[in-house]
């Protein structure tokens, strides 16, 4: 079964989605689930795991309704506070959407750098284990020692990298961000998103040997049972079709590490997310 591990869906609102700027006009419209269909059927996907794409709890509960109405949804990626003195009352409630698998902030925004790492946000942290949720780490390169710190205090919690930590492959810097994923990754419970390259790269001229030397580091690091394939739809259209961003990735799988096409593609995801009751029930 093959699952996108990561795509987005908004009803488009400029305040709400103010990040989406003037360089990213194709975005400023509404993404729902009768496109995204399309995009999997016409790529041999059979299933997503829709991530938040706005800080609020509405989203969390937008995202959910749209899981209810689809089984091409199989999870759901939401937001709460996690520095909230209420986490755990939030957590709790949030604990009875069987789609709901786990949680991100979008930390690449914060302004300090050690963001993940405060204490209110870590005491939120602490408490998802219980409820069997997932993280999803969304930094910079920058911000990737605070996420190791993060990883390294809560070794039983199951973590996973977005967009490689979006390395700056337009620049190709590679060698300080080669040394922090190869040292989160050193946890085994750290996964990592192949997703969100094109829009890393130069939207305009980029070519697929740009991306070969960041795939190389990570598949290094994390090894192909901690990797899975990520469209980043409809982000990715600012620099590539979602048949593009699958391609660029099946093109190296199958050059080099072609048996782990089946992991990369979905196992690891349905691990990783815990997928495999609703997996079960896609296949029937």
């Amino acid at each position: 079964m093959n699952i996108d591990s990561h795509q987005h869906f908004w009803i488009y609102d400029p305040a709400r989605h103010a990040w989406i700027d003037d360089t990213m006009t194709a975005l400023k419209r509404d993404f729902l689930t009768g496109e995204l269909a399309v995009q999997l059927q016409a790529n041999d996907f059979d299933a997503s795991i829709a991530v938040q794409a706005d800080q609020s709890e509405l989203e969390t509960l937008f995202l959910l309704e749209l899981g209810k109405n689809t089984r091409r949804i199989a999870g759901v990626v939401g937001w709460i506070d996690m520095a909230s003195s209420r986490v755990e009352e939030r957590l709790e409630f949030f604990s009875q959407f069987e789609k709901l698998r786990g949680f991100r902030h979008v930390a690449q925004a914060e302004p300090d750098d050690r963001f993940l790492m405060r204490s209110d946000f870590t005491h939120g942290i602490s408490r998802l284990r219980e409820f069997g949720f997932t993280y999803d780490i969304l930094v910079y390169p920058k911000q990737l020692p605070a996420a190791i710190d993060l990883v390294a205090k809560f070794g039983d919690q199951r973590f996973v990298v977005d967009h490689l930590a979006k390395p700056e492959i337009k620049a190709k810097s590679i060698t300080e961000w080669a040394a922090r994923m190869g040292e989160i990754a050193r946890n085994p419970n750290v996964y990592c998103k192949l997703s969100g390259l094109v829009t890393e790269a130069d939207w305009y001229h980029w070519a697929r040997s740009d991306f070969e030397p960041y795939l190389d580091v990570v598949f290094e690091a994390f090894g192909v049972d901690r990797l899975m394939f990520g469209s980043d739809w409809p982000v990715c259209l600012l620099a590539a079709s979602y048949k593009q961003v699958k391609d660029l990735l099946e093109d190296y799988v199958s050059r080099k590490a072609p048996a782990a096409k089946e992991k990369i593609f979905g196992a690891n995801a349905i691990r990783f997310y815990d997928l495999k009751a609703l997996a079960d029930g896609l296949a029937a």
